[in-house]
């Protein structure tokens, strides 16, 4: 006869460590898997919402205010004389000639054209610019820095030839101002270098200043300590030297 072998028995309480470590592995997917949807959508919100906006740049107003563009223009088209060397701008003889044109009830505008340093042939590359808007008067002052370095009479004259006819052609009427040089230059070298602006003139027809500094140059007192530029005093004298001769050209 064959003899029953005993069933195994099931021991549950064997077991329940195995069940509380699984169900705890499966708590821990669970939470797992709900952080990651939950990071997920956090990310899709945020991608979603805009973008605050780029702060914008800070406009600002210019620091004048421009001329209107149909005020007349004076062009004072010159060297450190004119440039105002050793002033602050609204002391140089341009900015002199505005307050008087103003004064006297004129619109006009003037354009500080000097250049320090500037010589004829200077003045005569950088015309064209400043013709580029219609000129009412153009004041050509230069000569002074041709005379200093000694350069050639015929040349500085053919160079002022050339920026006159070129403004007269653009329709501005022209001031020549002749400049005066030391007296050690020598007496032939100072008449050649003086004709050429009544030359020119008489050969234009065009009103001249004899001296641009009359009355200012060799007095100390009315020059910067140089002895060439003028002071705030002297240059009110250049303006007025100026004035007289511009004045009969304008139209209010």
């Amino acid at each position: 006869m064959l003899k029953r072998r005993p069933f195994a028995r099931f021991d549950s309480a064997a077991l329940a460590p195995a069940k509380t470590a699984a169900a705890l592995a499966i708590a821990a997917t669970a939470l797992a898997i709900a952080a990651a949807a939950l990071s997920g959508c956090e990310r899709k919100k945020e991608a979603q919402e805009p973008l605050p906006p780029a702060p914008q740049a800070e406009i600002r107003a210019p620091a004048f205010t421009p001329p209107p563009s149909t005020a007349p223009l004076i062009v004072t088209l010159g060297d450190s004389l004119t440039a105002g060397f050793g002033l602050s701008v609204e002391h140089s003889y341009p900015a002199v000639l505005q307050e008087r044109l103003r004064a006297e009830g004129y619109a006009h505008q003037v354009v500080n054209a000097g250049v320090s340093g500037d010589t004829t042939a200077g003045g005569l590359a950088r015309l064209s610019w400043q013709l580029s808007r219609p000129v009412e008067v153009i004041v050509v002052a230069l000569g002074a820095n041709d005379g200093l370095r000694g350069l050639d009479t015929e040349e500085m004259r053919k160079n002022l030839a050339e920026i006159i006819g070129i403004s007269q052609d653009a329709g501005a009427k022209v001031v020549l101002a002749g400049v005066p040089l030391p007296f050690n230059y020598g007496g032939d070298f100072n008449r050649r270098f003086r004709a050429v602006y009544k030359d020119l003139a008489t050969r234009f027809d065009v009103a001249l200043i004899p001296s641009l500094l009359e009355g200012v140059v060799g007095r100390r007192d009315l020059n910067l300590a140089d002895g060439i530029h003028p002071n705030e005093e002297g240059a009110r004298i250049v303006a007025d030297n100026v004035w007289r001769t511009l004045k009969p050209l304008l139209a209010k």
